[in-house]
């Protein structure tokens, strides 16, 4: 599929201690990764992304799964660099999406199934700087979560892309991020509201 839109896979692997050879020797522009790899098939595969994230700082990270898995997603949005993503496997049939969610963590976004933003939302508590938020700028962040863009925020909620920019701009203020060079902010916006 990945190869049909144009993109090279440098390498498949079937187990962690493969994944981490394969990210030393090929350095990867993105990683896309199962939660479970063999041989026990439950977390060996999230467990290998994490320490080649570790090892490889900002490393784009897509990883697919067929459920939540609320603790490694949590450490997996803990680092605040590089891409991020998290599908739910049945939810990455359309070929065109999945693509677009990997050209989308490999640049440095995020992309996170809604189901994740849910289940991990549900879990938090809502202290800090994001429970300032009002609830439409809690929306447009759901949306940010997910990967949409301005466009498709502002199609979502039925308003302006003007008033998606503008809230945008609020949520960046009440989480006190500043403009800069080094860093994305709608990344840390998007992590600030996940880690919450």
């Amino acid at each position: 599929m990945l190869q049909a839109h144009g993109m090279t896979v440098v390498r498949g692997v079937e187990t962690g201690p493969e994944l981490l050879a394969a990210v030393a020797e090929e350095q990867p522009d993105v990683l896309i990764v199962d939660v479970r790899l063999p041989p026990t098939f439950t977390d060996e595969g999230l467990r290998a992304a994490l320490e080649a994230r570790r090892t490889s700082p900002g490393l784009p990270v897509l990883v697919l799964s067929q459920y939540v898995e609320q603790l490694y997603a949590r450490e997996l949005l803990a680092g605040g660099s590089g891409g991020i993503g998290y599908l739910l496997k049945d939810r990455v049939l359309d070929s065109t999406e999945f693509v677009e969610a990997v050209r989308r963590v490999a640049g440095g976004g995020t992309a996170m199934d809604p189901e994740v933003i849910a289940r991990l939302l549900t879990h938090n508590s809502g202290n800090g700087a994001v429970a300032s938020l009002s609830p439409r700028e809690r929306e447009v962040l759901s949306l940010m979560a997910e990967g949409r863009s301005n466009a498709a925020v502002a199609q979502q909620l039925v308003i302006t892309e003007r008033a998606v920019a503008k809230h945008t701009a609020s949520i960046f203020t009440r989480l006190g991020l500043q403009p800069s060079d080094d860093d994305n902010r709608r990344v840390l916006a998007v992590l600030a509201y996940l880690n919450r």
